[in-house]
């Protein structure tokens, strides 16, 4: 998560910029860019789309009534007529609400989760659908249903995911908002005056996404205020495969950190105007015929915006691309931090131009790679050589194995299983598994994974439940998981006891095995200590780029019903000097992708060991122990699109004598509770050989978990990293000071781009070969900002600095 509502130095940050919102308006898969085609629906209430049709199945074991409770609802069931006559206001927001769900006065719950489903149709709507926590709104894949607005709608949006109330606050803490999912629907305005209109409401943080949605807005117009997205605040996040025509603005945004990918705007006046962030990745746009595309000039001379990366995108018939403010006299030094790689601009305008109409890099051309803002090159036994810039960068080769055909960085849309009849899915339940949080699940488990593979061309499907695993499961090449709205798999036994042998819960492939594995919408956790637990290890060699991967797969370990760590045996305890509990040390590592994977693909993942419990009321802050986050030593490719690792104790992110690896943006914070006790208790380094020993810190300010290590690996590309450190024994005192620790950024012996690499009350931004990048000199407005570090190789051009535009 990010920092918790308790941050208030943060939250009054947020405030000062939310004076700015204008008011609170089994076989080998394919591999489609797109899922589907979206088309307006027309009102069927019959899908061959396997989701409307499988077996229900699923419990919520830790519900009080989970016997009578509904995880599916089909919003025709609950009276929706979608004919686009019928107003189904009330019918759709029953379908969300009914069975004592998490709304308003609710901050948070694992309990009541739901999947509402819309069969395709035309459904007319007065005002907001409002959509409750953990909640999945799915629209039929095959024919995307429409939301239709009427001309009289009233409420902020037709989809609202954290409603005010009539005082102003939010029934939800923004950066708390997790586990939601929109997808496959088109949102059409046009019935709404062109003064007014919003599609979604998005205020959000982790594990949420929304995927495969078109907005429809009128076109032009001097009175024109429609806008497809709206977000103020949060700490997301991701989204993909969205298509906004029309429309004031395609999204009006601003949150800490996020990744959007594969965005397509026509007609828009701004495509994206971006209010404030920390980071923000921007990945394959396709931007036609807007006034702008990206307006990253709030604030003006003191900007809002922190930093922005434009990947592989293309915007035509725009006046400008990128508007910005920064310039020789902006502050803070690096706000404003923009990166400019593999993008074409064709048609009349500029690139990129000043808010003072000043053209900064002209249109018409593909630029190779541009950038503004504070530039950091590592040259092998020379001190770090600096400079604040403005200008080209050195375009250096990519990786071919992380490219696509058209040499950009390979992507791939998180698979919905459309085309699949719902005879190829087979639940795990009817293998005998329970998911009653209680019974032993394993056998039950791997049989329905050696069944697929004898038969094949099966998806396994987990219905919502907890299934308890006591032993290392193997799952084979050739496996496809999806499960219902995050059913849990829960490590629980003598296996996974040891920490000095770590064992894996879900082993992905054996060295050796080649194929491919795909799982969706599944969340892993434990139940009681498991120290020596690793929770997912992947050693599966891909069979084709992409084959492999997880998309909106989550950790969530303690801090939830069923776990057996919570503020009940593992309260936070600032006024004890003491060692881990021994019930609050609950895994060893999260997810390891071994030396002998390759092709892994990550997307939207949520790797957390819990600050405080989801399901107690006020937050019920804690301290659970997770020795390791994400270990990458896998030769690659390997890619990695919108995740978060947070809360682990020697590190939250290490690649380690890996290669090939693409990320853009990754996440992380430092746990609230370090350094009591510090990064080295209770996981003694050397389990795993490239453990942090942190033998050169002379304080436990330095003995804390490194937010990114980056040891003897080679061509890592980050677009955009968020590593953030907001406690000193759960007090933030040192926020303000900003040295909350002393190191963030570990790089030894490796070659690596880092670009917009971000982070937050580390004294030193970054450590390699003896030598620091200080955040004190590279301040942005709330985070410390780099808009590139290269290390390892040495330029073409080592003098290219003093060339560039300088300030």
């Amino acid at each position: 998560m990010a920092a918790s509502s308790a941050l208030s130095l943060v939250a009054l940050w947020r405030l000062i910029l939310l004076l700015n919102v204008p008011g609170l308006l089994c076989a080998q898969a394919l591999l489609p860019r797109w899922n589907s085609a979206i088309t307006n629906g027309t009102a069927n209430s019959n899908s061959s789309y396997w989701l409307a049709n499988i077996k229900r199945q699923g419990i919520t074991p830790f519900n009080p009534n989970g016997g009578n409770y509904t995880i599916y609802r089909n919003v025709r069931e609950f009276g929706a007529i979608g004919d686009g006559v019928t107003d189904d206001t009330v019918a759709i927001n029953r379908a969300i609400s009914s069975g004592n769900r998490c709304g308003k006065g609710c901050d948070s719950t694992t309990t009541t989760p739901a999947i509402v489903y819309f069969p395709p149709g035309r459904y007319l709507v007065h005002s907001p659908i409002i959509q409750y926590y953990f909640t999945q709104l799915i629209g039929d894949a095959l024919e995307p249903p429409t939301l239709l607005p009427t001309a009289n709608f009233t409420g902020i949006a037709v989809i609202d995911a954290n409603p005010y109330d009539n005082t102003g606050q939010n029934w939800h803490a923004n950066q708390n908002n997790f586990f939601r999912q929109i997808r496959n629907f088109v949102i059409d305005l046009r019935s709404q005056p062109p003064e007014t209109g919003t599609g979604i409401h998005w205020q959000v943080a982790q594990a949420t996404s929304l995927q495969n949605i078109r907005f429809e807005m009128h076109r032009r117009g001097a009175n024109n205020k429609q806008q497809g997205i709206f977000m103020e605040n949060g700490s997301g996040g991701f989204m993909a495969d969205l298509t906004f025509n029309g429309g004031r603005f395609g999204m009006w945004v601003g949150n800490q950190q996020f990744t959007i990918r594969n965005l397509t705007f026509n007609d828009c006046l701004t495509a994206i105007y971006m209010n404030w962030n920390w980071v923000w990745s921007l990945k394959s746009l396709t931007i036609n015929n807007c006034d702008v595309g990206v307006d990253m000039s709030q604030g003006g001379m003191q900007q809002t915006v922190g930093s922005v990366m434009l990947q592989d995108s293309k915007i035509s018939n725009t006046r400008i691309g990128v508007l910005t403010s920064f310039s020789n006299s902006s502050a803070p030094v690096t706000g404003g931090t923009l990166i400019v790689d593999n993008t074409e601009f064709s048609g009349a305008g500029d690139a990129v131009s000043s808010s003072s109409n000043y053209t900064l890099l002209a249109g018409n051309s593909k630029v190779g790679l541009w950038g503004q803002g504070r530039q950091y090159q590592s040259i092998p036994n020379q001190p770090f050589r600096s400079a604040r810039f403005q200008g080209p960068l050195e375009v250096l080769p990519k990786p071919s194995s992380l490219l696509d055909g058209r040499g950009a960085f390979f992507e791939r849309s998180r698979p919905q299983y459309e085309h699949y009849p719902t005879s190829d899915f087979l639940s795990v339940r009817d293998f005998g598994a329970k998911g009653d949080g209680k019974t032993d699940d394993t056998a039950a488990i791997q049989n329905a994974f050696n069944h697929c593979i004898s038969r094949g061309a099966h998806i396994i499907y987990f219905d919502h439940g907890a299934y308890i695993i006591s032993r290392t499961v193997y799952v084979p090449a050739g496996v496809k998981i999806t499960g219902e709205v995050h059913p849990t798999i829960l490590a629980k036994g003598e296996a996974f006891s040891d920490p000095s042998r770590p064992t894996p819960v879900f082993q992905v492939g054996r060295p050796g095995d080649v194929g491919a594995v795909e799982m969706t919408d599944i969340a892993f956790g434990v139940v009681g200590p498991q120290p020596g637990a690793i929770m997912v290890q992947w050693n599966l060699a891909n069979s084709e780029p992409g084959a492999s991967g997880m998309w909106d797969v989550h950790m969530r370990i303690g801090g939830v019903a069923g776990s057996q760590i919570g503020p009940d045996n593992c309260a936070k305890n600032p006024n004890v000097t003491a060692p881990a509990k021994p019930e609050c040390i609950a895994t060893s590592l999260l997810l390891h992708i071994t030396s002998s994977a390759s092709g892994v693909y990550m997307e939207n993942n949520w790797i957390w060991v819990a600050d405080h419990d989801l399901d107690a009321p006020g937050y019920g802050q804690i301290n659970v122990f997770n020795g390791r986050g994400v270990l990458i030593e896998s030769a690659g490719p390997t890619w990695i699109y919108g995740a978060a690792s947070e809360h682990h104790q020697l590190y939250n992110w290490q690649f380690s004598k890996a290669s090939n690896i693409y990320a853009g943006v990754i996440q992380s914070e430092t746990p609230y509770f370090q350094s009591n006790p510090n990064a080295l208790t209770p996981f003694e380094p050397g389990v795993f050989p490239t453990d942090p020993t942190f033998a050169e810190c002379t304080t436990d300010q330095c003995r804390k978990s490194w937010g990114l290590r980056i040891i003897d690996s080679k061509d890592i590309w980050i677009y955009g990293t968020g590593l953030y450190s907001f406690f000193e024994n759960w007090a933030q005192t040192c926020v303000d000071r900003e040295d909350c620790q002393e190191n963030m950024v570990e790089i030894e012996q490796s070659t690596t781009r880092i670009f917009g690499l971000s982070t937050k009350a580390s004294v030193n931004m970054v450590e390699s070969e003896g030598r620091v990048v200080p955040q004190v000199l590279n301040q942005n407005n709330f985070c410390s900002t780099l808009a590139l570090f290269h290390a390892g190789t040495t330029p073409s051009n080592p003098y290219a600095l003093r060339r560039m535009r300088r300030f």
